[in-house]
């Protein structure tokens, strides 16, 4: 795996191994952060469910100011930590080994321009999930939701699907709070 532009472009990073962790592919990420090119610099990001911390790395790299990584997997605390350090983004990262529950209790009271979920894929229904993420997402920030297979997963009705494309198998829906309604066509 690698990642594909910024200050850190064609440097690879680890994944955990075994098959609790699926890394966002390259080109469905090269394609997410084409869509949100105008929202990373300067952004304070949240990456959820971590895993290598491919999406928080990406960002960083594109001149996002800040990311926190959270992870519940050991193995794949590890490997962010390593990533980071890799990378030389451990002065801009926070990596914690927590679930993605006590991850937003620990971060209350703190906003996030971007909010990544790359769930394991049984998880069909965030409503918890992103529910808890509405207290953390800044006024004009987005969530972004990795899912497969053909159906949408359920977020908060708080939040809306500003945009959502599809890669195979892999799908990707943009949210944001419902009252920012029609702003999306440029993400």
């Amino acid at each position: 795996m690698r990642i594909i532009a910024g200050t850190a472009r064609s440097r690879t990073i680890e994944a955990p191994k075994g098959r609790d962790t699926r890394p966002t592919l390259d080109r469905v990420r090269e394609n997410l952060f084409n869509i949100l090119q105008m929202r990373i610099f300067d952004a304070a990001c949240l990456d959820l469910f971590a895993g290598s911390g491919a999406l928080a790395f990406e960002a960083l790299s594109r001149g996002a100011a800040l990311a926190v990584l959270c992870d519940h997997d050991r193995n794949a605390h590890l490997v962010e930590k390593k990533n980071a350090q890799s990378l030389g983004f451990t002065d801009r990262c926070e990596i914690y080994l927590t679930d993605w529950h006590e991850a937003v209790r620990r971060l209350s009271g703190r906003t996030f321009d971007l909010i990544f979920l790359d769930p394991p894929y049984m998880m069909h229904d965030l409503r918890d999930v992103t529910e808890a993420c509405e207290e953390l997402l800044a006024e004009d920030g987005r969530v972004i939701v990795e899912f497969q297979n053909e159906q949408l997963p359920q977020i908060s009705e708080h939040l809306e699907i500003l945009d959502r494309r599809r890669y195979g198998i892999v799908g990707i829906a943009i949210c944001g709070r419902a009252e920012s309604r029609g702003e999306e066509k440029h993400a």
